[in-house]
């Protein structure tokens, strides 16, 4: 394929991606980072929905579709679904996020092409793993509130989920993870598999250290805005300058280094703080204090005695703060990447180092049906069959500098 690397883990696998929002496309993303082709199969004429979207929606197409190719056609339609079985043959994983019963009702679920294609590896991602929820419809915010997550996020009595689809990208994590482990087990016994993944067991694996320390103390568990911390220096403090910065506390010997960034020698000899227990239950005059020292400086100020102190810190960031960010861009972990529709951007790559080297873009975000015919005469058809395929509607082609066209 174009901008194939022969070095990249997943070179020369191939997946079929028929996804919607965040979900699928999570899990494909990463499976093409590693070097998979990865063929979205969009539907005709207009394609993923995503594309248009607006509000927080405007960035889910832009960021979990680099590296993948873009196939558009109409699976319902006798020729369109016969593009697709051509293609399956040739796919080694099929990724699905739809709604329960979608893939059986277009003929694509798993028990039907299992029979005909034993190699393929088989994904499905949906709200909610085999029992009795599962021909429930889900979302990320659904099985936030499902789980406790957004119990544990907000104060008491104000439920907030997260601000980030961090079910969603979670459970296509482990999507992509059982897929990877399917074709190792594949390569074994020479057969794929069903891979499966919902939103609302990876919701609760998340929850699973709370769950925890609801069976160790015995009592109800308290939201992360009224927890009692197991630091005694564990919150954000507000600065001179109206700045927010959070400063942690974590050991004694972190305890003494704060006392000497800040030039505290009082605090640093008083007996009553000497351990992390001790400072526990001195709060209630000790943190009011430390708000006083640190709210009397700068946010610099703060920041440079922290990072002498080797202290775990960090002023309060936007995300439009992360495209400045010198970790981020020292350390290669933010990809260039030009939009669907001609805006430019840096966008997080993997978080992952492999080696010495990290896994980066190879092609943008694709136009709609930039790839279709590509794809297809892979598989047989010659450019008069894509020709009336596409004036018929049942396929979606690009011109060559990538933009939609009828015929």
């Amino acid at each position: 394929m174009t901008g194939a690397d022969a070095s990249l883990p997943l070179t020369g696998v191939t997946v079929l991606e028929f996804s919607q929002a965040v979900l699928g496309p999570a899990a494909g993303l990463v499976l093409a980072d590693l070097g998979a082709e990865v063929v979205r199969i969009e539907p005709a004429p207009d394609g993923d929905p995503t594309r248009r979207l607006r509000g927080f929606g405007m960035g889910y197409y832009p960021f979990f579709n680099r590296n993948k190719k873009s196939v558009v056609l109409d699976v319902k339609d006798p020729r369109g679904y016969e593009a697709v079985e051509r293609l399956v043959g040739r796919a080694d994983v099929l990724i699905e996020n739809f709604a329960p019963g979608t893939m059986d009702r277009l003929r694509l679920g798993y028990d039907e092409l299992s029979e005909r294609f034993p190699r393929l590896v088989y994904c499905s991602l949906k709200g909610f793993l085999p029992g009795p929820y599962e021909r429930r419809t889900a979302l990320d915010e659904v099985v936030q509130i499902m789980s406790g997550l957004a119990y544990m996020t907000g104060p008491q009595g104000r439920p907030l989920r997260a601000g980030a689809s961090v079910v969603d990208i979670m459970t296509g994590v482990y999507g992509a993870m059982g897929a990877i482990l399917a074709l190792r087990e594949r390569d074994r016994t020479g057969r794929g598999t069903l891979v499966r993944s919902a939103l609302f067991e990876t919701a609760a694996f998340i929850m699973g250290h709370h769950m925890a320390y609801a069976v160790a103390s015995g009592e109800p568990v308290p939201p992360m805005p009224e927890r009692v911390s197991a630091w005694a220096v564990y919150q954000q403090f507000t600065t001179a300058d109206g700045a927010i910065v959070f400063i942690g506390v974590t050991s004694d010997k972190q305890w003494g280094r704060f006392c000497e960034a800040f030039e505290r020698p009082d605090l640093g000899s008083d007996t009553r703080l000497r351990s992390n227990n001790d400072r526990i239950a001195e709060r209630d005059w000790l943190l009011p204090e430390l708000e006083r020292m640190v709210g009397a400086m700068p946010l610099e100020e703060v920041v440079a005695r922290c990072d002498a102190a080797g202290l775990p810190f960090s002023p309060l960031a936007r995300p439009e703060d992360l495209f400045e960010d010198p970790q981020l861009l020292q350390g290669g972990s933010l990809l260039d990447t030009a939009f669907p529709d001609g805006q430019q951007g840096r966008l997080p790559a993997l978080p992952l180092a492999f080696g010495s080297g990290r896994w980066g873009k190879r092609s943008d975000p694709p136009t709609l049906g930039q790839h279709t015919a590509e794809v297809l005469r892979r598989v047989g058809y010659a450019d008069p069959e894509l020709e009336a395929l596409a004036a018929a509607g049942v396929i979606g082609l690009a011109d060559a500098d990538g933009e939609r066209r009828r015929a």
